[in-house]
């Protein structure tokens, strides 16, 4: 969109930060994507000229430490286009390469722009309903901490004596909790030993008749038992607290979490599951198991009710580690915290951008929340990023998918780094994983250097890391939107960089796991039975309606490894690879035969060899059920036709070889004689 003078009509600011950075205006002219407006202190002596640009259309502003001051005038004066905010002071400016980060500056400027699509979210409620497991007096002192916030009940497990409360404003019960499931605001905990208190009770708690096998449903569950948690990855099951019981400050900041944990709650909802494109298992059989292999939380359950081909995801177990979306072969799960496609659109605006303000070999920095206070302090207290380096944050890095780590270098970037803590996250396999992939696939398009991980918590260490990182040499930068899930998104990727890079081999070697490859048939042992494309999730293995045969679509292949399983022959084996010949977006006959005629109707059924090897099997095994020729020859008749004709009078069924004569007693007597 443009204005009246055919200049872009988003205005964006620019701020020197009272001169502390240098801005180079020609770099950021070329490549911030609007109309430039520079100053030295924006937020304050000339705020005048950001006011002026309020309603004039959409903004952006280069600075994040005023961006409260900014969105109040903006609301004041009723501003109503887009009001964007990003930091090229700490990301930019402030560097020992400050004076050559105005590229970066635009990029980060022109990225910003990039709009977002809103986060969808998932509702909790709870009514405050919570279960405080101990093992001894810290339960119950937790407990009169919390008595007036929360409808309490104390379980403890009996290991320890304890002295009875003066006033029964709570149940206190015997049990040890053997497992729980759910959500914050709708537990379910399995309780054995469970016993209610005598009211007798004196110095210690006495305990009743107990049973095994007792269920407490709550909203929240304070553990302090001093055991094994109850759910894996538990720092992240909202709903659930636990800290030891002899720690005083945990148990502390434990109670002020409980009391806030009544009413209702959003989460965003972080991925978006499309039970059809799963491809998990068909007919019993198991194929696909990437997800659940890597939840960490155990949010995702095979076979659910209501989907018995595919997993299911809870999404409100789900901590947005993002790691199912990371290696999901056919886009069943996608990130949604942004989007895959709506991220690289911004990336692809960051790159082309950088390189329109005459930027040059870029590396991308992917990285998360802990990221914002590691780049901060680099910038204030160390040299800052060098000028190469464009940063961008994501919610998960144990998200990236192929194609975030591979279509940047389609659009000029020369290295691709993700940043994750020095102590690995949940759900991190993914990402390595698809690092691999990544490295492999740009290796065998004559890239030599991959996306790499950097794993450290240190702002210094993180400097030293980026400066030693190889850089490839950027690929002609090519322009393609990314559009799509994103398989079809990295699918445009490596073509591009093929084009780029010339005439690379065609296949290029993936390792075991990798979404992409062959379904290899041993065509001499296959029967044509078609057992592969009734299980195919994809239709990459397909069936033709009008003749014996067998074809193969290998783009679509995802290597989930149905079709192997299920093959009564055995004969179907998987090949990782990627195939980039123009062939591989064809479908291929894998074999193919003539069909069997009914000599009686003509009626095509089956195939003539499938017909000849049974025939020649039941000769040979010499069946006498089959030694009469016209009893052979029910075979080569449809199924219609066979009925008929063993129906009809013509053949008895039923009629075996000649019996021999009973023997009697008479026939024994007469041998004797």
């Amino acid at each position: 969109m443009t204005d009246s003078a055919n200049q872009p009509a988003r205005t964006v600011f620019a701020c020197s930060c009272e001169d502390s950075m240098a801005l180079d205006d020609k770099a950021l002219a070329r490549g911030c994507g609007g109309r430039l407006r520079s100053a030295e202190q924006l937020c304050r002596s000339q705020l005048d000229r950001f006011l002026a640009a309020l309603g004039q259309g959409d903004i952006t502003v280069g600075c994040t430490q005023e961006a409260p001051l900014f969105r109040q005038e903006a609301e004041a004066a009723g501003h109503a286009g887009a009001l964007d905010f990003v930091n090229i002071r700490e990301q930019a400016g402030w560097s020992d390469e400050g004076s050559k980060a105005g590229p970066k500056m635009a990029a980060l400027l022109a990225a910003a722009a990039v709009p977002m699509p809103p986060v969808p979210l998932v509702s909790l409620e709870s009514q405050g309903v919570a279960l405080i497991l101990g093992r001894d007096a810290a339960a119950l002192e937790l407990a009169e901490q919390l008595k007036e916030k929360l409808d309490l009940t104390v379980l403890l497990t009996g290991e320890e004596e304890v002295s009875p409360r003066l006033q029964a404003e709570y149940p206190v019960l015997r049990g040890r909790a053997r497992n729980a499931t759910g959500w914050l605001g709708h537990f379910a905990v399995t309780v054995d030993g469970f016993a209610a208190a005598a009211p007798s009770s004196r110095a210690a708690y006495r305990w009743g008749a107990s049973r095994d096998g007792a269920t407490s449903q709550c909203d929240l569950i304070i553990d302090l038992a001093g055991q094994p948690p109850l759910f894996p990855a538990h720092e992240v099951r909202q709903g659930y607290l636990r800290a030891a019981p002899d720690d005083a400050a945990a148990v502390a900041r434990l109670a002020a979490q409980a009391g806030e944990l009544v009413g209702s709650f959003d989460k965003p909802r972080f991925i978006r599951f499309e039970a059809g494109l799963c491809a998990h298992a068909r007919n019993k059989r198991t194929g696909c198991t990437r997800c659940l292999d890597l939840c960490p939380t155990g949010a995702i359950t095979p076979g659910a009710q209501g989907h018995r081909d595919s997993v299911a995801i809870s999404a409100e177990i789900c901590a947005g580690c993002g790691a199912c979306a990371a290696v999901c072969p056919t886009g069943a799960a996608q990130y949604a915290l942004p989007p895959t496609d709506a991220l690289l659109r911004r990336v692809r605006t960051l790159l082309l951008a950088y390189r329109a303000a005459g930027g040059a070999a870029p590396t991308l920095l992917l990285h998360g929340e802990a990221g914002d206070a590691m780049l901060d302090a680099l910038a204030r207290q160390g040299p800052g990023l060098p000028a190469h380096v464009l940063p961008v944050r994501v919610n998960e890095p144990t998200a990236a998918d192929l194609a975030l780590l591979v279509a940047p270098f389609a659009w000029g970037a020369s290295s691709v780094q993700v940043l994750l803590p020095a102590h690995r996250p949940h759900g991190a396999e993914g990402v390595l994983r698809n690092l691999g992939y990544a490295g492999a696939l740009l290796a065998g398009l004559g890239m030599p250097h991959a996306p790499g991980a950097i794993e450290t918590d240190d702002p210094f260490t993180l400097r030293e890391a980026l400066e030693a990182a190889p850089r490839s040499a950027p690929a002609e930068s090519a322009e393609f939107l990314p559009m799509g899930a994103p398989r079809e998104i990295l699918k445009a990727a490596l073509g591009a960089l093929r084009d780029a890079a010339g005439s690379p081999a065609d296949a290029i070697a993936l390792p075991v796991g990798a979404p992409f490859g062959e379904a290899r048939v041993a065509v001499e042992g296959c029967t044509l039975c078609l057992a592969c494309t009734m299980v195919c999730p994809t239709g990459a293995f397909a069936a033709n309606p009008d003749r014996p045969e067998l074809s193969f679509l290998e783009e679509a292949c995802v290597q989930c490894g149905l079709c192997a399983s299920t093959c009564p022959e055995k004969v179907i084996a998987l090949v990782p690879r990627l195939n980039l010949a123009p062939e591989a977006a064809a479908r291929r006959v894998v074999k193919q035969e003539e069909p069997a005629i009914c000599p009686s109707c003509a009626k095509a059924f089956g195939t003539r060899a499938s017909i000849e090897r049974v025939k020649a099997r039941l000769r040979a095994n010499g069946h006498w059920m089959f030694q009469d020729p016209a009893r052979l020859a029910l075979l080569d008749l449809c199924e219609d036709c066979r009925v008929g004709v063993a129906t009809g009078g013509q053949l008895d069924p039923y009629a075996g070889p000649a019996r021999p004569r009973p023997r009697t007693s008479e026939d024994y007597l007469r041998e004797r004689e």
